[in-house]
């Protein structure tokens, strides 16, 4: 059992520590899924995600706001158990979350199927010249009498070719840059939309390149007023954000544990590995950080939750420090355990693996010091 001490802080209510360990004690029995096929263990995971009852915190019953502090315990909870799990929570979150934010009650019903785990949502905002720069989008929305006509070309775009419902972003023009796009809601099956490329990486995920080819759409697609898509994206990763962070906290927690069991049982010269200084060093330095890490993302949780409009500083140191020294501590998990350390199917080898992305998705480390330093020049 991982270091629960952290539920103690201040940060939390007593329905978060009663949350963290029912998630605990059901990620126990259910977790981790076998990986072999990676689109049907997303699949299954967002069902037994939904039948548990845990993706009805990846989004606001109407008349409620989203509250973070919960997202990012379900992160920590399921990342320490199973990445995919974590993945498979995260984007019914992300995805459907500009309809959670802004959605229309019509929009919403997809909402509740994204809740319930009967449908699976993805977040079409990336594309091959504009990863980081959301300005630099160039997919095109132009008004017809049906609506709206989207033509362009998405990438990297997580549950790409197994999501029934994307959330898309395009370019309607109201302005120069950021200012002149929208966000609009796109069923799978809709005519002009395809899959162009599944996308494999080192941790595999659901990952697609998609074509847009004319596709048409009604004038209630439209999530909030045309124009609004670049705060529709803001608010949701402002949001989100930070559960990137808790995400990688999970995984860090995961490393010390698994370097903890291992330094009480590997024994180097008649001792346990656990009994050198330089060693206990080791594990001081990855508890350090662990805690570091934790009371910046709960921090930016607790700030948002307690009725803050933007948490973008907040929410970028978190997810900087989180993902960065996550990194670290699971890089020293591996090392301490030597040559099993990068032996394929073993738990660090799988985490070193799982964390790298974390750096880069919904805004790489250096965008997050940018925002710090604007945050601190402004």
């Amino acid at each position: 059992m991982s270091d629960a001490t952290f539920l103690t802080w201040p940060f939390f209510d007593d329905h978060h520590r009663a949350l963290a360990a029912d998630l605990d004690a059901w990620a126990t029995e259910h977790l981790p899924v076998d990986h072999h096929d990676t689109d049907a263990a997303c699949r299954g995971l967002v069902a037994a995600l939904g039948q548990g009852g845990w993706l009805r915190h990846s989004g606001a019953a109407t008349g409620e706001r989203l509250d973070v502090r919960t997202l990012c315990l379900i992160r920590e909870t399921l990342a320490r158990h199973d990445a995919l799990a974590d993945f498979a929570f995260a984007m019914q979150g992300l995805g459907m979350g500009p309809v959670s934010l802004f959605g229309t009650p019509a929009q919403r019903e997809w909402l509740e199927r994204t809740r319930a785990g009967t449908a699976i949502s993805a977040f079409a905002l990336t594309e091959p010249g504009s990863g980081s720069d959301v300005a630099a989008t160039k997919t095109n929305a132009e008004r017809v009498p049906e609506g709206w006509r989207l033509t362009g070309d998405k990438t990297w775009i997580s549950n790409g070719g197994i999501a029934d419902i994307y959330v898309v972003f395009a370019r309607t023009g109201e302005a120069p840059g950021a200012r002149g796009l929208s966000a609009f809601l796109m069923p799978a099956d809709t005519p002009g939309l395809s899959v162009t490329e599944r996308q494999e990486v080192i941790a595999p995920h659901p990952l697609a390149s998609l074509r847009l080819e004319g596709v048409v759409l009604p004038e209630a697609a439209l999530i909030g007023k045309a124009g609004d898509g670049f705060k529709v994206a803001m608010s949701v990763l402002d949001v989100f954000r930070s559960t990137v962070g808790a995400a990688a906290l999970g995984m860090a927690r995961r490393a010390l544990d698994e370097a903890t069991a291992r330094v009480k049982t590997r024994v180097i010269q008649g001792q346990p590995l656990a009994e050198l200084q330089m060693v206990q060093g080791h594990l001081a330095d990855m508890a350090l950080k662990i805690d570091a890490a934790a009371l910046l993302v709960y921090r930016a949780a607790w700030v948002k939750d307690h009725g803050a409009a933007r948490i973008s500083r907040e929410a970028a140191m978190a997810k900087l420090y989180a993902t960065e020294t996550a990194q670290e501590v699971i890089d020293m998990a591996v090392q301490l355990h030597g040559g099993d350390g990068v032996r394929v199917g073993s738990v660090v080898e799988g985490l070193y693996r799982e964390i790298r992305a974390l750096r880069i998705y919904e805004g790489a480390s250096d965008v997050q010091r940018v925002i710090i330093a604007r945050s601190i020049l402004g």
